[in-house]
């Protein structure tokens, strides 16, 4: 079983919908793009949001068991995927991708 590295890679904000449904939140998501994990034996990797992990999951179960072509043929490399949390106002996108032990992704 293959470890994934998950990248948070985009945050869209959606600003309309912000300010016609939400309460003023701050702060609502703690990540940042750049933010890195490890999942190791498809197990949640510590500080990544539960909301964000439901969404990751089926990709990360399908990567870490060799699975190939997780979006058709829309992706460069058919071993990677690019996801969003289901998060409808501010969604982060995280490309998941196959990793060695130590983080890294190609030789």
């Amino acid at each position: 079983m293959r470890t994934v590295k998950i990248t948070a890679v985009k945050q869209c904000v959606h600003q309309d919908l912000v300010d016609q449904y939400e309460l003023d939140m701050g702060e609502p998501c703690p990540l940042h793009v750049g933010d890195t994990f490890i999942s190791v034996d498809m197990e949640k990797p510590d500080g990544l949001c539960n909301s964000a992990w439901i969404a990751l999951y089926p990709y990360v179960m399908t990567i870490a068991c060799n699975g190939e072509s997780i979006h058709g043929s829309w992706m460069k490399d058919k071993h990677t995927a690019i996801v969003s949390c289901n998060d409808g106002v501010r969604p982060m996108s995280f490309l998941l991708e196959p990793c060695f032990d130590d983080g890294t992704t190609k030789d």
